[in-house]
């Protein structure tokens, strides 16, 4: 195995202690589909989704604020 995959399976941090989720982090973790994340984080008023370029990350705090808020979805 070489340093480079030694060092990625360092940084393996559990979802809880992640600032931003990736879409299918959020997925396993909220327990809502990836499809509907995306269909959530289009919108332009989305409060927690981050946008790096044209990649999309979840917010994590924001995202369990906002979700605990929520009659549904």
């Amino acid at each position: 195995m070489s340093n480079s995959n030694n060092k990625m399976n360092s940084y393996n941090i559990p979802l809880w202690y992640k600032a931003n989720l990736s879409i299918e982090e959020a997925a396993a973790y909220s327990g809502i589909g990836m499809k509907k994340l995306y269909e959530m984080t289009e919108r332009q008023d989305c409060p927690f989704v981050l946008w790096i370029g044209t990649r999309r990350m979840i917010k994590r705090k924001v995202f369990e604020e906002y979700i605990n808020r929520q009659y549904s979805i």
